[in-house]
């Protein structure tokens, strides 16, 4: 059996930058967690809506610089939010800053039936297109970035959605001859935007049945286009309940179980006094 990797993910929001660093600080002398997470909005999506919460790239930026050997990166990146020329320079100045860590999430960006996921277009004078153009901005996003990571010569751009003159990226990333691409999402045109480009697919855990429906829709579309669906990794984020561990660990056997071989767990606020401790001995070890 294929190795399985374990994460964690610290939502940004309603919680202070103290409090994410000393769990990040703790992860990372824990050889049990292999990688960790943000998130990417702009506004809470849970508890206060007022509340605080950080943009992804910059903090990603201050604990690459703050750790030593995570795997780090947003789970994942709204391509609504930046153009993907600004987001290929800003990932390639992490990967940079970690020494060659980052996995590159990206997803097409909030769905519109999540109210508060949508406010945050409106509060930043963010456009916000419809599903469609989303999905299509995200294929086009992933070929643009990917030639900025490993194009020698300037090129120009003239897509459906991205138009670039002269684009050129300089330096080019740590890692060769790109950081892994991790696509998140699980609607039907996502999905064959995974099966084209990306090295790792991450769903939302939940509805375990829908996810094991969602993995092999993701297999037949790779077949479609003559790639090996087991060239793609699969991710899914599980919550984690401090209270019920066992409940966790359950959710975590049952992924395993059907293909999911990296396992993100989301820590929710307030962390715990050593909570990176507890979930390598809680949740992880138990499940190796």
């Amino acid at each position: 059996m294929s190795h399985t990797s374990f994460g964690i993910i610290t939502a940004p929001m309603q919680v202070d930058y103290q409090d994410i660093l000393r769990v990040w600080r703790e992860a990372d002398a824990i050889p049990e967690i292999e990688h960790a997470w943000l998130f990417d909005h702009l506004m809470p999506i849970g508890g206060d809506p007022d509340g605080p919460i950080f943009e992804g790239w910059t903090l990603l930026s201050a604990l690459a610089a703050q750790t030593e050997r995570l795997r780090i990166g947003l789970l994942v990146t709204s391509n609504r939010f930046r153009p993907p020329a600004l987001l290929a320079k800003i990932a390639t100045t992490v990967d940079i800053v970690s020494g060659g860590r980052l996995d590159f999430g990206i997803g097409a960006g909030s769905r519109p039936s999540h109210p508060l996921a949508r406010r945050e277009y409106d509060a930043h004078g963010l456009p916000y297109h419809d599903a469609k153009h989303a999905v299509e901005s995200l294929a086009e996003a992933c070929t643009v970035i990917r030639r900025l990571w490993t194009e020698t010569e300037p090129f120009d751009v003239d897509g459906a959605h991205i138009h670039l003159t002269g684009a050129f990226g300089n330096p080019k990333p740590v890692q060769r001859p790109h950081p892994p691409i991790v696509i998140g999402g699980r609607s039907t045109a996502v999905l064959r935007v995974v099966a084209e480009h990306a090295d790792v697919w991450n769903i939302p855990g939940g509805d375990i049945d829908d996810v094991i429906e969602r993995s092999a829709l993701l297999d037949r579309y790779c077949t479609e286009i003559g790639r090996d669906p087991a060239s793609i990794t699969r991710s899914i984020h599980l919550p984690v309940s401090y209270d019920e561990p066992g409940t966790t660990r359950a959710a975590i056997a049952t992924a395993i179980d059907a293909g999911f071989r990296h396992i993100v767990l989301g820590l929710s606020t307030p962390y715990p006094a050593e909570v990176a401790r507890w979930v390598a001995d809680e949740l992880i070890t138990p499940s190796i």
